[in-house]
């Protein structure tokens, strides 16, 4: 179909995880012509990803996974009931506030339009850059959970999981429950007393504690040996991930392993937001930037919202939550709904979501990351996989050279302009560099993100069909 042709929706929804799908639900139930792009072959996102083909062909593998991943088909059905145009297999690399969505699909570019657009692509893991950690058979608990969910896959050999948050924790459990069990567990950061003042309002939040508690009590009865404040992680192999080096209570240990999973918790997956220009603010808990919202998730640009963990880490049902409430607030700005109408309608996802919001604070502060494993000390440690650069570069570059930000270290290496466009490296390389200059994080800022946002040939391009020259893809 031609950019003539193509329709204006009232909506375009870029992702189909739980905000995503749950915002078409509520878009379609208010009458509002809505599309979701989508860059899976199916809906749910990483959290439920395969959900689906699993109910279908693995129904046993939904109890390994646990009740937190099987409570998606439920949202999942919901989302395939409606009666909106689902685009799966779908790359967003460009959208524009004006209400024009770039996209390749099938070897093919295009272009949808919109009146409102809502920005739902979820969290990404955080990086945890350590020596070794670009060797073949060092991967991130996301990437495991994937292979898992998508197609029941699990590591041969030994394994070992590092770093902090829940998803590490889980994962283990998740592999034992399948007869393969990790060599053990490296936690890096447990902050029990910063977290402690928070207490009172996660144990207000029901099922958190309890599935924190059942995750340990499983993972102990098992018998996985789980190392507690370890420090200086150290991958070891030459072609291949062969032992991880730790040290932990002043004493140095060494474990073989085939596969080592990384995981330092997640953060949003900002890249969209950031090429559109919306307004973020620093959040030195998270540590990480967000998106700046309203309460109904509207961004600093009038046509766009954000829902779920792409506008600060809230977790699936948070999540889903959240996008129940902006398809609303789009409706209302539409003209398609009063706004009291909205706010009785959305009443009890907003006392739903306060209630997941209210663990926030303790999880963010027991799992914050040190600063060692933000900045990485050891000088060769690689910190831009897609350029090569090291920590040692940049802290020289930002020292002698006088490189005060994260764009001007472009210009110097290149750090953040390979395929993944900063996703990778930018956290990082902005702590290093606010380290280095003394100075907070938000002095700092962060990469000025341009599309497109994800690779694009020559060839898509060629068949994109743009009849004005005013309507110019902006490269």
């Amino acid at each position: 179909m031609s950019a003539e042709q193509e329709p204006t929706f009232d909506l375009a929804i870029v992702g189909a995880g739980p905000a995503g799908m749950a915002a078409a639900a509520m878009a379609a139930e208010l009458k509002l012509s809505t599309v979701v792009l989508d860059e899976q072959p199916e809906p749910g996102g990483q959290i439920y990803r395969g959900i689906e083909r699993m109910a279908a062909s693995r129904p046993r593998h939904l109890e390994v996974l646990g009740p937190d991943y099987a409570a998606g088909l439920e949202l999942t059905r919901a989302f395939r009931a409606s009666a909106i145009e689902y685009r799966n297999g779908t790359q967003v690399w460009q959208a524009e506030p004006a209400g024009r969505i770039f996209f390749r699909r099938n070897g093919a570019a295009g272009i949808v339009r919109a009146k409102k657009i809502l920005i739902a692509p979820g969290a990404m893991e955080r990086p945890l850059p350590v020596p070794g950690w670009t060797l073949p058979g060092v991967l991130t608990c996301g990437a495991g959970q994937t292979v898992l969910k998508a197609h029941g896959l699990a590591p041969k050999g030994r394994f070992v999981l590092a770093g902090c948050g829940p998803l590490l924790l889980l994962l283990a459990a998740q592999l034992t429950r399948c007869g393969i069990k990790p060599a053990a567990i490296l936690q890096t950061t447990f902050n029990r007393w910063a977290a402690a003042p928070h207490l009172p309002s996660f144990l207000g939040t029901p099922g958190y504690l309890i599935k924190g508690l059942g995750l340990l009590r499983e993972l102990k009865a098992a018998g996985i040996p789980l190392y507690a404040n370890v420090s200086q992680i150290a991958i070891q192999g030459e072609t291949q991930a062969r032992a991880v080096e730790f040290v932990c209570n002043g004493t140095t240990r060494t474990i073989e392993a085939d596969t080592v999973f990384l995981h330092q918790g997640v953060i949003p997956n900002g890249n969209l937001a950031w090429s559109m220009n919306l307004d973020h603010r620093w959040d030195d808990v998270q540590r990480c930037y967000h998106p700046k919202l309203d309460a109904w998730g509207r961004s600093s640009n009038a046509a766009v919202l954000v829902a779920g963990d792409a506008g600060g880490i809230v977790g699936a049902k948070g999540a889903e939550l959240m996008g129940h409430i902006a398809a609303a607030a789009a409706a209302v700005d539409l003209g398609r709904l009063g706004a009291e109408q909205a706010s009785e309608r959305t009443r009890d996802a907003r006392r739903a979501l306060n209630k997941q919001r209210a663990a926030r604070p303790f999880l963010d502060h027991l799992y914050r990351p040190e600063q060692r494993w933000i900045a990485p000390p050891d000088a060769d440690t690689i910190v831009c996989r897609c350029e090569e650069v090291r920590a040692g570069e940049i802290r020289k570059l930002v020292s002698e050279q006088n490189c005060p930000g994260p764009n001007q270290l472009k210009s110097f290496v290149r750090c953040g302009m390979g395929p993944c466009q900063g996703r990778l490296c930018g956290l990082t390389a902005i702590e290093l560099i606010a380290e280095t200059r003394g100075v907070p994080v938000s002095e700092v800022g962060y990469y000025r993100i341009r599309p497109p946002i994800k690779p694009v040939t020559i060839g898509d391009l060629a068949t994109l069909d743009v009849p004005e020259r005013n309507d110019a893809v902006h490269m």
